[in-house]
């Protein structure tokens, strides 16, 4: 045979053999299913040392012992969430999966929480996976040791995601946590919710993924067959019947509710113990402008027995403050148009229009046709609603400024809702009655991680930000544009209806707004699943920022019904007339030293150390941070719908600076009016800490001119605009929320 002859028939094996394996690609013949990996299942000593630490604090600053302070986190996604394992691939500087095995890990020996719940989003949970979950929340609670005094309590939950296409069909995302994890105890498949997150699962196509990703990065091509197979298997799987009963609903089907109420409907039909945890409600990226609190109160969509508490801050941001701006305004005949901006807020409707006039007059056309152009790309991101920025061709960062923000909130979320704030649903009342009508929202604070890499309690240290927050993203800008379906800058804007519009996301701009997260703090009379269970049912509980920072909160001088001597804890609901007395108590985080302690090295060993807290744990030094000041908070919830909500809400209400001496802060006060005004009243209290370096803790960290206005950002970017090892950082006060006090003022 010739050489060339040889040479031809090793060029047309190699195309066949090439061939065939994008083949087997296509058909999904590699894909594996995640490495489940394995718990730890040595005790973990640093719970014995942090709770005598924190006897020894309770006693010197509350002086009584019997309730313990406890930190945990009830909001963590594994790779079993679709999000967090796509976000996982090395293409996105992930770490790789992270299945609930790290979960346990992390929050046990890198983290060292008391508590932490997984809650994955239910619309990628197949039975199987939600079968893989119970038993890794079973058995971490196993190696957490003596039942009554484990290191560590570990619940089950799921996420409830529901996302609106618009303000009126919006309901937010929520978590569900249950108390119990024994298989008979806890329902049999979680409950997602119907609409778009439920259907992008289902219509999810990885094809060009798994055949481009290789292409990319085929050192680590596993990842992208291994994703593949995730989705398959999610989408073989049927999605169960409407109209049934719970129990009566086939094994290995995806469940579904519509509504809150619908969500509630199910879990009573279950009758197991469970809390259900508004979250991430003002995040622009979710809640479409002008979204607010108010149909939540009707038609059964608020359950006061399972909605307790609200989740105020997270890795993705803060969602307490309410302002009165608004990224849209309807008219009185329905109709949506782009609010003018105001001193301290620019809608980014507005600012569409400004970046589509200044290409336009940059191109020499007539300050008339740049003005009609402006207006067009204000109600073209109107229509679009979240997805608006995709109508502006080519938009950079740069061009956007800080538009949709809220300039003053503190750690805000990404494009602020404020009608979607904790603040928002505390202040308005429902004026309807009769069934399914709630009067008002009476929620509980707390706060948490909501990270997708199952890394619980993240907060501890302010590093990784690849890692200890959600940031992510090809590190390529090259690729970085490509995936973001990237266009060229032009001078008119482009409906988002439009054949070939831009693909991707507004990762460009929200990943400054990504942070480390919160805690929720618990005033627990025990170490145990039920003593913590006990006080986040009662609201007996706070948030953080991420530092565990001490609080307490509480009423003095309320009815004394023989138990309580009159004095009420955060949480807690009385009527009285007469005026209230407060006190808050609050002591600062430990500081932290760098590194592990060195039982974590003996209990994970050097390569899991590395790989799961990337050689940084929780390492409180004897020293804490001062706390610089109290403020209080005041609401006193609507009396009329007209009653505008920013007249109600007043922040800050009250404002005591503390000494810096590093040995906390205690106050008390009065509100004198309460008996003169009549009105039902709820007060609540921030301890704020010294301010400290954080991640994004300067979110895009505008320079401004006189006016106040942004004219340069320098936002925290994913890709090789930012260099890989900055963090970011920015000094923050990083604070604790307590959950209100709610006084309802009586005549008798």
């Amino acid at each position: 045979m010739s050489t060339k002859r040889k040479s031809l028939l090793f060029i047309v094996a190699f195309i066949f053999l090439v061939a065939f394996y994008f083949a087997g690609a296509w058909l999904g013949w590699y894909g594996n299913k995640q490495n489940l990996r394995s718990i730890t299942e040595v005790a973990n000593p640093q719970q014995a040392i942090s709770s005598e630490k924190q006897k020894q604090a309770i006693a010197k600053i509350a002086g009584d012992t019997h309730k313990q302070v406890l930190f945990g986190d009830l909001h963590v996604h594994t790779t079993f969430s679709m999000d967090a394992f796509q976000n996982s691939l090395p293409i996105m500087q992930g770490e790789g999966v992270h299945p609930p095995a790290d979960a346990c890990n992390f929050a046990r020996f890198c983290s060292a929480l008391d508590f932490y719940s997984i809650n994955d989003h239910a619309e990628s949970l197949t039975q199987e996976r939600w079968q893989q979950t119970k038993q890794s929340i079973q058995q971490c609670n196993a190696v957490a040791g003596n039942s009554d005094n484990p290191d560590m309590v570990a619940f089950l939950g799921w996420e409830w995601t529901q996302i609106g296409k618009t303000a009126e069909s919006h309901f937010g995302h929520k978590n569900v946590v249950l108390r119990d994890f024994a298989d008979d105890l806890v329902p049999t498949r979680p409950i997602s919710a119907k609409g778009q997150a439920f259907d992008a699962m289902r219509s999810a196509k990885v094809g060009a993924l798994k055949i481009a990703g290789p292409l990319l990065d085929f050192e680590n091509r596993q990842e992208f067959y291994d994703i593949d197979k995730f989705v398959r298997d999610t989408q073989a799987a049927d999605i169960c019947p409407d109209n049934v009963h719970v129990k009566d609903l086939p094994l290995n089907c995806l469940e579904r509710a519509a509504t809150p109420a619908q969500l509630f409907e199910k879990l009573s039909q279950w009758d197991m113990p469970a809390i259900v945890i508004p979250h991430g409600t003002a995040w622009g990226n979710t809640a479409p402008a002008g979204s607010d609190w108010q149909k939540q109160l009707s038609q059964g969509n608020h359950d006061a027995k399972y909605q307790t508490a609200i989740e105020i801050f997270s890795g993705h941001g803060n969602s307490e403050e309410y302002r009165p701006w608004r990224g849209q305004l309807i008219t009185a005949a329905g109709e949506i148009y782009c609010p003018e901006p105001s001193d301290d807020y620019i809608p980014e409707c507005w600012q569409a229009g400004k970046i589509i006039e200044k290409r336009c007059l940059a191109e020499s056309e007539s300050p008339q046709e740049c003005a009609l152009r402006a207006e067009t790309a204000r109600n073209n991101v109107l229509i679009a609603g979240k997805q608006g920025f995709k109508t502006i061709p080519g938009s950079t960062a740069e061009e956007w400024q800080d538009a949709g923000q809220c300039k003053d909130c503190y750690l805000p979320t990404y494009n602020h809702r404020p009608g979607m704030s904790a603040q928002a649903a505390l202040a308005i009342r429902n004026f309807n009655q009769g069934e399914g009508e709630a009067e008002r929202f009476k929620f509980g604070f707390i706060g948490s991680s909501d990270n997708h890499s199952a890394k619980a309690g993240t907060g501890y240290k302010e590093l990784n930000r690849f890692g200890f927050t959600d940031t992510h993203g090809p590190r390529s800008t090259w690729l970085y544009n490509k995936m973001r379906g990237k266009k060229a800058a032009v001078a008119e804007s482009v409906p988002l209806q439009s054949k070939g519009h831009s693909r991707g996301s507004n990762k460009e701009r929200s990943n400054s707004f990504m942070f480390t997260g919160g805690l929720a703090g618990v005033h627990s009379q025990g170490r145990d699943r039920q003593a913590i269970w006990d006080a986040i049912k009662r609201n007996e509980v706070y948030s953080t920022s991420g530092p565990r920072i001490m609080l307490w909160f509480e009423l003095l001088n309320g009815p004394d019904d023989g138990h309580n001597q009159g004095i009420y804890p955060m949480g807690q609901s009385l009527a009285m007339n007469k005026q209230p007395t407060f006190r808050v108590k609050a002591l600062g985080a430990f500081k932290q030293k760098p590194g592990c302690p060195e039982f974590t090295l003996d209990s994970l060993g050097q390569n899991e150390l590395e790989r799961l807290c990337k050689g940084e744990c929780y390492n409180p030094s004897d020293q804490r941070h001062p706390i610089v000041r109290i403020e209080i908070v005041k609401i006193t919830p609507q009396n009329s719908p007209d009653e505008s909500l920013d007249s109600v809400i007043h922040d800050v209400w009250k404002s005591f600076d503390c000494p810096a001496d590093g040995y906390g802060c205690t106050v008390e006060f009065s509100d004198a009016d309460f008996s003169s005004a009549k009105r039902d009243s709820l007060y609540y209290a921030r301890a704020i800490q010294q301010a400290t370096p954080t991640i994004n803790g300067g979110t895009l960290q505008c320079q401004y001119d006189e006016q106040g206005q942004c004219v340069k950002v320098n936002a925290c970017y994913v890709d090789d605009r930012t260099n890989a090892d900055d963090n970011c950082l920015a000094d923050s006060e990083h604070r604790a929320w307590s959950s209100p006090v709610f006084i309802d003022h009586t005549s008798i």
